[in-house]
């Protein structure tokens, strides 16, 4: 048992280690007699033994430290006294009698001190103390304080406190002001809007904020009625307010006749020079929709940096898109700038609608070069069968951009099989953008017409046409064209035949015959064929891969190899596991140093006691990596 006496004798030394360590030891054993000694160490000058302190008197607590630590509330020592403000904040409430009677002291330093510390209790029993001083405390500072320690507790009691101070002195109404918003309590709502009228205009906008964070809905009615008395500046802020509580569908349900008068001040607040009173104004105005306000909201996304504001932009076209289609849209697609052009453009492309669709078709030609691709691209997005004319004619163009519209949607999303013909013209296109979305398009068409095509373009002298050919008919169905990809599996250009073998992953392992076409290629000239091969038997989910990877180990190419290690390690197949401790000891160091990672990844007795053999050589790469392997293993083992 620890002697809390002797410790007392070590807190006298003038050893700083030792007065540290007694100090801790004091603070674990919760021993009282040394309260007085510790509280005397917040005023040493070495840092760890004022910590230890510290740290010991929050451990000790009750009335025995808050007795010993508030005289020094008074200290001149800048540190000192912060330091038993800290300590009163964490155990002060342990002993609330002391804590009033600081409330009451002469010296209204220590009134703010007591308030200040009051507010850390978390407990209702500060609320009255703490009122009393907002409101009978002749110190200003003393009120201020005692007004943010309420806010800081955020009691609903205090509501009513507050609100009688709201008549204060200017600095003392901020803090209140802040405390009734922290408390969010409805009771308080009237009180800060009857202040409104007697509130300079500083204090009224902070109000108005206020009563925006409470979100009571009867301050909307009272804000209303205040409006046309307010100057511009508060008006604004009264509108930023109301749409915070009421949320922007709400306003929706205002009469026609208060939704027009709130429209009006919601057009003026978007030109405001707060962000966040631009941005309420955005959201009522989406809300109560009309002409005026998707020209004003279209002239306010133009104007922003898109770059900069990413998401404020995309808040204004998300209002514009709940107003709706408007006549401000199709003046800013025919008449506008680019900015206006632009933000019309991309609320056009989430507003699905038929008459958005011809809007933008209508629009189309009087359009400047430069936005007509982001003009097609809208209208792919929202449009159907509708748009299928206006798609077609852009086949006939040669822009790439509208091309690559034209067949995304014609082929991908209609698939439209009278559309194949002329997207198949497009494969011999200069473009390999255009080739490629062509070649996607009339996969997803498909078709007898467009399968007979492609066989015609597999007979062709030219490799990129076969190559296209075995992509297009492998995808659209290779049991359908086992004869050409059988053939591309033995065609000159080794690309095709890498296509060919792609084509056959689906029966990989399920089909009689799939996988001998498949391992057929490990055999290939061409490293890429084999690299594909094992590539593809590493995603193969049969059983009867293993054989044909250990065979792609003894591959003369050294990355063939490693691909092939690689997908043993993915599959898990320990029975691997002696071959690999073979490999370990190869003369291609890659390989060797694969080996030993993947034995790592396998893990078993047979490879932790191989790879520990490993770790006793004389090569130092070796060594390492098995050293590597040996703790991955330690680690999943400590995991399980």
């Amino acid at each position: 048992m620890v002697d809390c006496n002797e410790l007392c004798r070590k807190l006298g030394s003038d050893d700083t280690d030792v007065l540290r360590d007694a100090a801790y030891e004091a603070g674990e054993n919760g021993c009282v007699e040394a309260v007085g000694l510790l509280a005397g160490l917040l005023c040493s000058r070495n840092m760890g033994v004022q910590e230890a302190a510290d740290r010991a008197l929050r451990k000790i607590g009750g009335k025995e430290v808050v007795d010993a630590v508030k005289p020094l509330l008074r200290s001149d020592d800048a540190p000192t006294r912060n330091a038993s403000m800290d300590i009163l904040r964490a155990v002060g409430v342990q002993d609330f009698p002391t804590l009033i009677e600081l409330l009451h002291d002469a010296d209204p330093d220590i009134r703010i001190f007591a308030s200040d510390i009051l507010g850390s209790t978390d407990s209702r029993l500060a609320v009255a103390p703490l009122c009393e001083a907002l409101l009978k405390d002749h110190e200003v500072n003393v009120r201020y304080q005692a007004a943010v320690s309420l806010g800081e507790l955020a009691f609903a009691e205090a509501a009513a406190c507050l609100g009688k101070a709201l008549g204060d002195d200017e600095w003392v109404q901020f803090a209140v002001i802040e405390a009734l918003a922290k408390i969010r309590d409805a009771s308080s709502v009237g009180a800060l809007v009857k202040a409104l009228d007697k509130s300079s205009d500083l204090v009224a906008s902070m109000i108005v904020d206020a009563l925006g964070e409470i979100g009571n809905i009867k301050a909307v009615t009272m804000l209303l009625k205040r409006m046309d008395a307010s100057p511009e500046v508060l008006r604004n802020k009264i509108v930023k307010a109301v749409v915070r509580i009421l949320g922007g569908k709400a306003l929706s349900l205002l009469s026609p006749a208060e939704r027009e008068r709130f429209r009006d001040y919601l057009l003026a607040a978007l030109g405001d020079d707060e962000e966040d009173v631009q941005d309420a104004a955005v959201s009522g105005l989406g809300s109560v929709g009309g002409e005026a306000a998707a020209a004003a909201v279209l002239a306010h996304a133009a104007h922003l940096d898109r770059e900069r504001h990413p998401e404020r932009y995309e808040h204004a076209i998300a209002a514009l898109r709940e107003i709706g289609l408007s006549e401000a849209l199709g003046r800013a697609l025919r008449e506008g700038g680019d900015a206006r052009r632009l933000a019309a453009l991309d609320v056009l492309a989430g507003l699905p609608c038929p008459d958005c669709a011809a809007l933008l078709m209508e629009a189309f030609p009087e359009l400047p070069d430069e936005a007509r691709p982001l003009a097609a691209k809208a209208l792919a997005s929202i449009a159907g069968e509708e748009a299928r004319d206006f798609f077609m004619a852009l086949l006939d163009g040669d822009d790439e951009a509208l091309l690559l519209e034209a067949v995304a949607f014609l082929g991908g999303k209609l698939r439209l099989a009278d559309a194949g013909e002329a997207i198949f013209g497009l494969l011999g296109h200069p473009s390999d953008a255009v080739k490629e979305a062509a070649l996607d398009a009339c996969v997803a068409i498909g078709g007898a017409g467009l399968d007979a095509r492609f066989r015609e373009l597999f007979a062709s002298g030219e490799p990129m046409d076969r190559l296209m050919a075995v992509y297009a008919l492998g995808k659209m169905g290779v049991r359908d064209h086992m004869d050409v990809i059988r053939e591309a599996l033995a065609d000159e250009v080794p690309d095709i035949r890498k296509i060919a073998l792609e084509a056959l992953a689906e029966m990989c392992g399920h089909e009689q015959g799939g996988l001998p076409l498949i391992v057929a290629g490990l055999s290939d000239e061409n490293r890429d064929v084999r690299l594909a091969v094992v590539e593809l038997l590493g995603g193969c989910d049969s059983d009867k891969v293993y054989p044909y990877l250990e065979r792609a180990l003894a591959d003369a190419d050294d990355w063939v190899r490693i691909r092939a290690l690689e997908a043993i390690g993915n599959r898990g197949e320990r029975d691997a596991v002696p071959r690999l401790l073979e490999l370990a000891g190869e003369p291609s160091k890659l390989v060797a140093l694969k080996a030993v990672e993947v034995l790592g990844e396998l893990g078993g007795p047979q490879a932790f006691e191989g790879l520990l053999r490993l770790g006793g050589g004389d090569d130092p790469e070796l060594v390492d990596a098995a050293e590597a392997a040996i703790a991955r293993l330690r680690d999943e083992q400590g995991e399980r």
